[in-house]
């Protein structure tokens, strides 16, 4: 047993920041390892509750947790527009935590598109399901994982089957990502006759500055993919 809660400061999109060390999305070199746990928040509110939920998975169990902290949503506010403070939550209260495992879903009436992702993909497709439904008024469901290891693919199925089409976002690399083990994940499931689409990002480091979004999904490549996938271009 050696129980222990790394915080990791990582992934991508982080102005001002560049290069492999300082912004990067290299989560499969941690999902590897056998029985360590990888949780990622992408607000606020969850970040506080998953990081009460990882110090007891140590201090009770003996687990060891690494928690990936996405950079760039470290001073996040807005979600559509600069200024509507959207992304903001209230501290949640002492005792409330997130469930070991457990995603997070944001539209869940919605069943035309289901979304999966994580971290900085979160927000990403929040706003990418917006454009969508002012377009075309697509109905986009989103999935935060919020635990990367082990995945819940039970849950992702569930969502996958009730929407009919999937969306994997994963701004990882592509090859040995997050997104093929979401993918495979379906496929065993008996969810492989559904429409799907991977959006990940390159396989490549982080280039320095500006140069960091050509590797990297964007919030117009989300929307392509999805109306892609609906049959809308």
């Amino acid at each position: 047993s050696n129980p222990m809660v790394v915080r990791i400061a990582g992934l991508g999109y982080q102005k001002g920041f560049g290069g492999h060390f300082h912004n990067d999305n290299g989560l499969a070199a941690l999902r590897e390892i056998p029985g360590l746990v990888v949780a990622c928040p992408s607000r606020g509110d969850d970040a506080v509750g998953m990081l009460r939920t990882c110090a007891a998975l140590a201090r009770v169990d003996g687990r060891v947790v690494a928690f990936v902290e996405p950079i760039a949503l470290y001073m996040t506010r807005d979600l559509y527009v600069p200024g509507d403070g959207l992304w903001e939550s209230a501290y949640p209260p002492p005792g409330e935590a997130v469930p070991f495992g457990e995603g997070r879903v944001w539209n869940q009436v919605a069943a035309d598109l289901l979304v999966v992702t994580y971290g900085n993909g979160v927000p990403m497709a929040l706003r990418a399901a917006r454009t969508l439904a002012e377009r075309h008024a697509l109905a986009t469901r989103v999935f935060d994982l919020r635990w990367l290891a082990p995945l819940d693919h039970a849950a992702v199925a569930v969502h996958a089957r009730q929407c009919g089409r999937v969306l994997v976002l994963d701004e990882g690399r592509r090859s040995g990502g997050l997104g093929e083990g979401l993918v495979t994940g379906l496929v065993e499931a008996g969810c492989g006759g559904l429409p799907i689409r991977l959006v990940t990002g390159a396989d490549s480091y982080q280039p320095l500055g500006p140069a960091a979004g050509l590797v990297l999904p964007s919030d117009a490549e989300v929307v392509a993919a999805s109306e892609a996938l609906c049959g809308l271009r």
